[in-house]
């Protein structure tokens, strides 16, 4: 059984997607032989209602709590570590990991993009595609490196921008293509399909 820790810093919907995924898998013939073992945050305000209602055990780890960026990263890898994933996966995480947190996780540590990377890296990426003015961007997903969305590229796909699309409704479109890479992806490693250490970069 794949053990995933899963962070996120907003409403968490990619994280649904998954968590309805595995548990709907279980009632067929083929589930997925994967497992949400917890879920972080750090922000108070992130939807860790979500852990509530799976029953899923869940932590937070606020930066304003530490002295500085290293000692955060340390108190958040070893709330990771306590349930000793196979994969920790970034969902929507609005904050960079330290080096020691990737260098301790990686290749299995991964991240969900709303862009077809390198294209349109870092925080902003549906915006900034808007304002580009392109005609298709996209969704990624990637294993984490020490840069801004800047490790090798796991899975991608284009999505073309529809005429009149403003960031919200291009993003609701995104979030939809992100969750079936997402949910791919974590298929394709608990079979053994995928090893994150062959990954690629772009």
């Amino acid at each position: 059984m794949l053990k995933i820790v899963v962070l996120i810093s907003g409403t968490g919907s990619n994280l649904r997607a998954l968590l309805e995924a595995l548990r709907s898998a279980r009632t067929n013939e083929t589930p997925i032989l994967a497992e949400v073992v917890a879920i972080g945050t750090d922000r108070d305000d992130a939807n860790l209602a979500l852990a509530e209602e799976f029953g899923i055990p869940h932590f937070v780890v606020r930066p304003k709590d530490f002295a500085d960026r290293t000692s955060w990263g340390d108190a958040l890898l070893a709330e990771i570590q306590r349930y000793e994933p196979d994969l920790t996966i970034l969902s929507g995480f609005m904050r960079l990991v330290p080096p020691a947190v990737v260098e301790a996780l990686s290749p299995n540590l991964v991240n969900t993009h709303p862009a077809y990377l390198p294209e349109f890296p870092g925080a902003h990426a549906v915006r900034d595609a808007i304002e580009a003015g392109v005609s298709e961007t996209g969704a990624s997903i990637i294993v984490v490196d020490n840069g801004v969305d800047t490790g090798p590229i796991i899975e991608r796909r284009r999505i073309p921008v529809e005429p009149g699309d403003d960031e919200a409704s291009l993003h609701e479109r995104i979030k939809i293509v992100e969750r079936e890479l997402l949910i791919g992806t974590v298929t394709r490693v608990a079979t053994g399909d995928l090893n994150l250490k062959e990954c690629e970069r772009a």
